[in-house]
């Protein structure tokens, strides 16, 4: 028998339609399926947050498929579910009513890439918020009332005690920076560790990195932004001085990478994973990664055990440091322009949608 997956035929949903750089955003009610696909779930959209790469692709910095829906960190409800329905990464069924988060882009699983245990490269990767608009399956992105998550998507169940401010930036920020921690040590205690930039990233990976018993130096141009990284875990904030063992690259900018290089130990570890537009190339001494037996790696997207892995951090930490301080402002859909705006000029690293207010 069939599993009674909705009871609704179809429901009716808001997106916000991106139409390029320098247009505003503009609000398309559609009327869509109340059944998700097989593998599917349909997931109303509590929160979602406005992420430096949203920015960057809004001002034309960062390419992406015009028209679209935007939006990649975000919080929901799921309302309905395929047949057969979808399970979370830790085995967990997906059913109407879970809290979840879920990941950047949904993986094949079956190319060369995802056997490789590279699926956030995936052959025929689809990334929420940065898919071409159809409009037969808008909702691919945060900046909507609903998400269609499609098979190989990686669900997280959030649990009841971590806020929607402190859960959004799980599927973007906070997994990205566990994923660029695991690229750079298998076990950061004792560790003298660099990091540059102070903004969602940086703070974050500051508290991961701290926790782990890690001595950090994070270094930011702005005497807020270093200060703010005092309160997670930062032991020393402003120009770093003498090595470190591992330098985590955050800001995208070509002076921090030169700097995260130059700063290295004898065996150290350089990630970079800030720098995800195009921009002017970095300069590299040959000679001294050679001879200091470094090690220069990438970090883009993450694989699906670091969702789950910064899920269950905000949830052990988030009283310890104050990620819910990281995202301010409450608009709704119809003021992603001014949310935009507000996150270019605002003291939080993000701020907030509520697509269904």
């Amino acid at each position: 028998m069939r599993a009674v997956t909705s009871l609704i035929d179809t429901i009716t949903a808001r997106y916000a339609r991106w139409d390029g750089a320098g247009r505003p955003f503009t609000v398309v009610a559609t009327e869509v399926p109340g059944t998700p696909g097989p593998r599917e779930a349909l997931v109303r959209v509590d929160l979602a947050t406005v992420c430096g790469s949203d920015l960057h692709t809004v001002s034309g910095a960062r390419p992406s498929p015009v028209p679209g829906v935007l939006g990649h960190e975000q919080v929901g409800t799921v309302v309905a579910v395929g047949d057969p329905a979808p399970r979370c990464f830790d085995g967990t069924p997906v059913t109407p009513g879970l809290r979840v988060t879920w990941s950047v882009a949904a993986s094949c699983g079956r190319c060369d890439r995802c056997v490789r245990d590279i699926p956030q490269k995936c052959r025929e990767l689809r990334k929420y918020g940065h898919l071409p608009l159809r409009a037969d399956r808008p909702l691919t992105g945060g900046f909507a009332t609903h998400c269609v998550l499609l098979p190989g998507t990686t669900i997280v169940e959030v649990p009841a005690m971590v806020p929607d401010a402190v859960a959004a930036p799980a599927s973007c920020a906070t997994a990205t920076v566990v994923a660029a921690l695991r690229a750079a040590a298998a076990d950061l205690a004792g560790r003298t560790v660099l990091i540059t930039g102070a903004g969602m990233l940086g703070v974050t990976a500051a508290a991961m990195a701290a926790t782990a018993g890690a001595h950090v130096h994070v270094a930011d141009p702005d005497p807020a932004r270093r200060e703010r990284a005092r309160a997670f875990g930062a032991a020393a904030v402003g120009e770093p001085a003498g090595e470190f063992d591992v330098a985590v690259e955050l800001s995208g900018a070509p002076a921090a990478v030169a700097t995260c290089l130059d700063k290295l130990a004898v065996g150290g570890t350089a990630v970079l994973a800030g720098t995800v537009s195009p921009g002017p190339a970095a300069a590299i001494d040959p000679e001294r990664v050679v001879r200091g037996l470094h090690t220069v790696t990438g970090v883009h997207n993450y694989r699906p055990a670091d969702l789950h892995t910064a899920v269950g951090f905000l949830a052990e930490h988030q009283g310890r440091f104050p990620f819910a301080e990281l995202v301010e402002g409450r608009f709704g859909l119809d003021e992603l322009d001014a949310a935009f705006a507000a996150a270019r000029t605002g003291t939080a690293p993000r701020q907030a949608v509520l697509p269904g207010e």
